[in-house]
């Protein structure tokens, strides 16, 4: 029986940001804490799925260059979300699929050649000490664990039973491509009728880019600016998952996982939640449209 300390994983390159994430922290953006998770939970559930663990369980989220571990037990893994080369031991394993890493192996995630953030789970989940109820690193508030860093060790929770027959088709998901071209559908609202008519145009029919300044807190694009129909800012007020806030400089900026739970800037509008995961795959310059919805 496999002694419960060496249930971990050992980093041995940590990329250029690389989190544990599970699917948020719910319920506590009266306190100033917001909901954080993976950006793609999408990928986060298939991932669990393919290892046997819980879709809630925490995994690694990798951004642009993935990470390196060595696993200090034999362990499922099973790497997914952005397409990237994968090694075990210095040789290829699948992607996208559960592969058996032996005790004392490196897994290595490669850079995405698509897309921008891949996924990692381990059979048990990584067992960090949760935090208000999410083992989710949120980068804004600080809460959870630290992003990785070389020799960080991640324990893993116990292995999970062994699928059944029945569960065979977990082993082939449809994995979903990073988008060529992002289309978000937008409600417009509260704050819509801060912006001209011209400006409410102008975000529902110019095209905007992904700018390269975004991060797990925001997605910021570049295009025409929105003109204000008022040229003061409101009231600090409180801020949702996808909301469109516009500052000074007329550039829309998409709120995702990290947002801050309030702002003084207005919001013009307010995306659909199930577009976020394919925003959260969309590299710098990806051309991006909003699609208005009722």
């Amino acid at each position: 029986m496999t002694d419960r300390a060496d249930r971990a994983v050992v980093v041995v390159r940590a990329g250029a940001l690389t989190t544990v994430q599970d699917l948020g922290r719910f319920g506590h953006a009266h306190l100033g804490v917001p909901r954080s998770g993976a950006l793609d939970p999408s990928a986060a559930r298939l991932v669990n799925r393919l290892v046997g663990n819980p879709e809630a369980a925490a995994v690694l989220e990798t951004t642009v260059d993935g990470c390196a571990l060595r696993t200090r037990c034999a362990v499922t893994v099973a790497v997914g979300g952005a397409p990237c080369p994968v090694r075990v031991g210095g040789r290829p394993a699948a992607w996208g699929r559960a592969v058996r890493v032996p005790a004392g192996s490196v897994l290595d995630v490669g850079a995405a050649t698509h897309g921008l953030r891949a996924y990692v789970a381990f059979g048990g989940g990584v067992d960090v000490e949760p935090v208000l109820g999410s083992r989710s690193t949120d980068l804004l508030s600080g809460l959870g664990p630290a992003s990785l860093v070389e020799e960080t060790v991640l324990p893993l929770g116990p292995a999970p039973a062994a699928r059944t027959a029945g569960q065979g088709a977990a082993d082939a998901p449809p994995w979903p491509a990073p988008p060529r071209e992002l289309v978000l559908r937008v409600r417009l609202g509260p704050r819509e009728d801060w912006f001209t008519a011209a400006a409410l145009h102008t975000l529902t029919t110019r095209a905007y880019r992904v700018s390269p300044t975004g991060n797990r807190i925001g997605l910021r694009l570049e295009g025409p600016a929105l003109e204000r129909a008022r040229h003061d800012e409101p009231a600090s007020e409180g801020m949702v998952l996808g909301a469109v806030q516009v500052p000074p400089d007329g550039r829309p900026v998409v709120f995702l996982a990290d947002h801050p739970t309030t702002g003084g800037y207005p919001v013009v509008g307010v995306v659909r939640e199930a577009d976020l995961g394919a925003a959260a795959q969309a590299v710098p310059g990806t051309p991006v449209r909003f699609v208005r919805v009722r």
